[in-house]
């Protein structure tokens, strides 16, 4: 069992990003399993979920003559375009069913402001509006934090980026992860995480 001061963040494990999804990630079937197999050993668990309403502004069906993919200006700055996914109440939001989701502590929701995307687990893309999971893991004592999920490249990259710039200690299991790699996203991702300290281990 891992230390009371340790935690563990499971990045959007659910239906959308898995096969048959609407944003599925090549291999996310494989990790479910193994990331069950590590909840266990911590007692701090947080499961992170989008939680986009239908009309979501990241969705490149609520922009004329624009398709997924595509980046535009936001007033937070450049934003892809998704296909639409993890709709509120929608199956494709719903964590995959092999996820142990009662093993978890904390189910925290992200991308639910109609008006801004969410990657990170600590901060809408803003990079400013926090989502509150700061003030959970503070006031549990927690300093040291394991990232696992999807996808490599965005959700779980930007959220270990601010955990390390917020002073935890941070590690990403690479092997627990899968990534969307969209133009280099994930060498690119992968550097700004080294840059900023988080450790990249198997």
């Amino acid at each position: 069992m891992r230390s009371k001061k340790e935690a563990l963040i499971a990045i959007d494990l659910q239906n959308d990003f898995c096969e048959g999804g609407a944003l599925a990630v090549r291999g996310a079937e494989g990790i479910l399993y193994p990331i069950n197999s590590i909840m266990k050993k911590f007692q701090t668990v947080v499961l992170t979920q989008d939680w986009h309403p239908k009309n979501h502004s990241c969705f490149a069906s609520q922009h004329s003559e624009k398709e997924p993919y595509m980046v535009i200006d936001m007033p937070y700055g450049p934003q892809i375009l998704w296909p639409d996914h993890c709709v509120q109440d929608s199956r494709g939001a719903d964590f995959h069913s092999s996820v142990s989701v009662n093993d978890s502590h904390l189910i925290l929701r992200k991308g639910f402001r109609k008006s801004i995307d969410s990657y990170s687990a600590f901060f809408e893309n803003d990079r400013k509006t926090p989502t509150g999971l700061l003030g959970f893991l503070k006031e549990k004592g927690i300093d040291k934090i394991t990232i696992v999920g999807l996808a490599l490249d965005f959700c779980v990259g930007f959220s270990a980026i601010d955990a390390s710039r917020l002073n935890f200690d941070v590690s990403i299991l690479k092997s627990l992860c899968c990534s969307i790699n969209l133009d280099g996203s994930l060498e690119s991702a992968l550097i700004n995480m080294k840059n900023t300290g988080v450790k990249i281990d198997g």
